[in-house]
């Protein structure tokens, strides 16, 4: 498996593969990270925080990321960057650095991306829940294509949406089974009162 060295941007979010992430830049570390993404066609990797804060001092990420890749940018405003990325791959972290201005970069192992697998009828509500948030909002909150009938589209996009606290949607995102991504969201809304069928 070949290693690549990527910038990490540690957030606190979780980035899901296919997943719209909007981000607001103003640090000067990732305005330079940003530019040289840009420039270069490349992507960083969006990890969740597991020790310090998204703002000052480098904080340490979780080991187990996802390639963004910049599809839009603005700068309305001097020295505020708004970017709209697009998940890619999950990776993981084998070793990081933290540059001179506060940057971690790190040499990762992509993950191999789960194949589709058709959406289980049991699973059937999960898919008509995201079919009723994607009517109900007024701009697009996910990529398209829109893949109601994969099991690894439809755990994805519940992983995002509902309320799952951060280290709950760290698992799923490390997760290699799409069913079983689906068997715990399922539980989660079947707890919160979402009927079966």
């Amino acid at each position: 498996m070949s290693t690549v060295r990527i910038p990490i941007f540690p957030l606190n979010t979780v980035l899901f593969p296919g997943g719209l992430l909007p981000l607001r830049v103003f640090e000067a570390r990732y305005m330079d990270m940003a530019r040289d993404c840009l420039r270069h066609e490349r992507q960083f990797g969006v990890c969740l925080i597991r020790e310090g804060r998204e703002v000052g001092a480098p904080a340490t990420p979780e080991p187990v990321g996802c390639l963004a890749r910049i599809i839009e940018w603005d700068m309305q405003q001097l020295g505020l960057l708004h970017l709209k990325t697009l998940g890619g791959q999950r990776f993981r972290i084998r070793a990081s650095e933290t540059g001179s201005q506060g940057l971690v970069s790190a040499d990762i192992d992509l993950v191999a991306p789960e194949e589709a697998v058709s959406l289980p009828e049991r699973f059937l509500p999960c898919a008509r829940l995201l079919k009723t948030v994607v009517s109900e909002q007024e701009r697009p909150i996910f990529a398209e294509p829109h893949e109601f009938d994969d099991a690894v589209w439809v755990g994805y996009r519940l992983a995002e949406i509902l309320p799952v606290p951060l280290a709950g949607k760290q698992k799923l995102l490390e997760l290699d089974d799409s069913i079983a991504r689906l068997e715990i969201l399922q539980r989660f809304l079947e707890q919160r009162g979402l009927p079966r069928s």
